[in-house]
């Protein structure tokens, strides 16, 4: 069951990461932004791109690696509830003009709250 959630998670940032990497503006088109410049592009292959690849590398590594898997699983989990706390502060000085916001911060807490079961109930 552990390994299931925890790849759960691994394919949400998987997918993020790649597509980021490789269509930027497939990123940005969720919030509206349908042209960026180059500078933009940059900014979301790196905290969409290689952050994504890396946090899906380091949950794949940590089935592996159990001395490891409680520190990495908490570390996401407070990754994630610290984009959702981002959204929900964001929400409060200003509304929303979409639909996905609302959407990746559920997204981010049912994540947030399988990697807590994970690191609740793994023993290393």
């Amino acid at each position: 069951m552990y390994s299931a959630a925890i790849y759960i998670t691994v394919l949400f940032f998987a997918c993020m990461g790649i597509t980021a990497l490789f269509s930027p503006t497939s990123v940005t088109n969720f919030f509206g932004l349908k042209t960026i410049r180059a500078d933009m592009r940059n900014e979301v292959r790196a905290v969409y791109g290689g952050f994504g690849v890396a946090i899906a590398g380091l949950l794949t590594a940590s089935t592996f690696y159990s001395e490891v898997r409680q520190g990495v699983v908490l570390t996401v989990a407070i990754a994630l509830f610290g984009m959702a706390a981002g959204r929900l502060l964001s929400f409060a000085i200003e509304h929303s003009e979409g639909h996905y916001p609302m959407v990746f911060l559920v997204v981010e807490c049912v994540l947030g709250s399988l990697m807590l079961y994970v690191y609740s109930s793994s023993t290393v």
